[in-house]
């Protein structure tokens, strides 16, 4: 039997951040997978501001 008629089909291995988040394209152009911790960064930074634009008020 040949791969052709296989019942079966291959199983192909991917990084793990290609299958749990986004990428980002950096200035250079590469690909660059997004971690938790720049999720966590880009929060806090955002309610930082939030906080800062309200006492402004």
């Amino acid at each position: 039997m040949s791969l052709q008629h296989s019942s079966e089909t291959p199983k192909t291995t991917k990084p793990q951040h290609d299958l749990d988040c986004g990428s980002i394209i950096d200035a250079q152009g590469r690909e660059v997978p997004i971690t938790d911790e720049m999720i966590k960064k880009a929060c806090e930074d955002l309610e930082k501001s939030r906080v800062e634009r309200s006492n402004k008020a």
